[in-house]
Formats: C-alpha cells, structure tokens, sequence
C-alpha cells in the first residue's frame, strides 16, 4: 500500500512518516527542492502550489494522507492559498491520476465557534473568524464534495516526543484565562488515528481525534515550568477547543497517550 505523505517534514509529518513506514506502509513523501527526505520514505519532489508537480506523486498511490498546512503566520493570502488552493490542486490531480484513493486530510478543532454550548461535535455548524480554521473548513468541503473517498481527522492542541509544542504553549496564550480547558493528542495517538483512516475505519466522514481528558491552559503552563496567574473570575466560553471525541471512540480509535500527565510522567512529553 503506496501513501503519499504531504507536509511531511512538519511537527506532525516528521513524527508520523517513520511510525507508517513500521507499520508496513511504503511511504512516499512531496518534498520542495533542497528538502531532506526522512528515513523510511521514499522522496518525489513537487509543491502542493504547483499543479504539474503532482502527477508523478501522486501515480500508482492507494491513498494520500495531506498534512501540508500554513497557520502560524500574520499573512493571511498565503494561508488561504497553501490551505484551501494547495488541497484543490491536490484533489485534483488524485482525481486525475489515482481516483481510487482514499484521501485522508488534517484539520483542526478550531474550526468550532468560539461560543458552542458544548463540546465540539462533528457535526455542529462552524463558521470560524481567522483565516487558518477558516480556509481548513473551505479545505473541507471540497473534498467533502470531491467525490472522492474522504477522511478528515479534526486534530486538538498536538504535542508530544520532544516537539517543543507544549513547552512554547504559554508564548502563545496571551491574556488566555488560565481555567480555560483544550483537548491535546499525542503524536503517538495521530499516528493509530491516520492509521485506522488508511484501513478505511473512518471512510467519509470528520471525525475528532483527541485523548481522555482536555486540560486547562493554567495546569499545561505548570507542567513545562511557566505557572499562570490564577483566577476566579467567570469562563466566557468554556467549552472553546475541547472537542467531543464519541465519534472516534465509536470507529476504533483508543488513545494509548490518556491523557498530557501520562507524557509528562512517561518522559514522551
């Protein structure tokens, strides 16, 4: 079983391409020029943004797991073009040269509105605010309406084997309130995730990933060493990035990571 891999040099890709190549899968990865191939995979160079690229990439493939992503930038017409014009192009040529595929994106829980009244489920309407969720749900529904065989893994707060996400979390949160509680995955556990998505275990649908238990920002900050100041004062919108997770316990999936206290003891952190 061939599998593309984009974005595989990324947070997420760099962990997840070595764990399906031991899972028996023959990995093949898009690689920019002057990228460094990562072991276990077979390289074939091209660019999501460039159409012509693709088809030798994506020739003879069982399936592509899309991971190439832009989010941590202030440029919004470059997030637009990677997120929602890169997976057109992409859908496009496995349209074309593989339609027999499964396509298996990534996504994100914050593509849920600020205010649900409950935890994320997969199937409440989202219309988020920012660019990045924003061209991930646009990202969504075109393969949603591809025609093709779909999977979309709506991943939480990733961290994990020494990424250093976790510990650059309290650079990030800003004036955050320290009781506010988000879902986390481990890399581990995106790994069974994409796996069970290859073996077909989640075929047309979106589906969140995420551990047991989301934790407040003020118990992550304590755990890396960067305490929060504490407060009493009411939550807005308590269940903003906490995601419901029935689905996936439904089709199969059991986080082997439970919960980010199981890392942190564990060392995997």
């Amino acid at each position: 079983m061939t599998v593309l891999i984009t974005g595989a040099t990324g947070l997420v890709g760099e962990r997840l391409v070595p764990r399906l190549a031991e899972a028996g899968f023959a990995c093949r990865v898009l690689l920019r020029p002057g990228k460094d191939c990562p072991a276990g995979a077979t390289g074939v160079t091209g660019d999501i943004l460039d159409p012509s690229s693709l088809a030798k990439a994506v020739t003879k493939i069982s399936a592509v797991v899309h991971l190439a992503a832009v989010f941590r930038t202030q440029d919004t017409d470059l997030i637009w073009k990677s997120n929602l014009d890169g997976t057109r192009n992409l859908i496009a040529a496995v349209k074309a040269h593989a339609p027999d595929a499964r396509f298996i994106m990534s996504s994100t829980s914050h593509v849920y509105n600020k205010d649900n009244p409950h935890p994320g489920r997969e199937d409440d309407p989202v219309d988020p605010q920012h660019a990045y969720p924003a061209s991930k749900v646009a990202a969504e529904r075109e393969l949603r309406e591809s025609g093709l065989n779909w999977s979309i893994l709506r991943f939480p707060f990733v961290y994990g084997d020494g990424d250093g996400h976790l510990e650059s979390l309290p650079d990030h949160v800003g004036a955050w309130h320290p009781a506010q509680r988000m879902s986390t995955i481990h890399h581990r556990d995106i790994a069974q995730a994409v796996t069970l998505a290859l073996r077909g275990a989640f075929d047309r649908r979106v589906v969140n990933i995420a551990d047991e238990a989301p934790s407040s920002i003020y118990e992550l900050a304590g755990i890396v060493g960067s305490p929060m100041k504490s407060s009493a004062e009411p939550l807005a919108n308590p269940w903003y990035l906490h995601v419901d997770t029935s689905l996936a316990r439904s089709l199969g999936f059991r986080p082997g990571i439970r919960t980010v206290y199981q890392a942190w003891q564990e060392d995997i952190s």
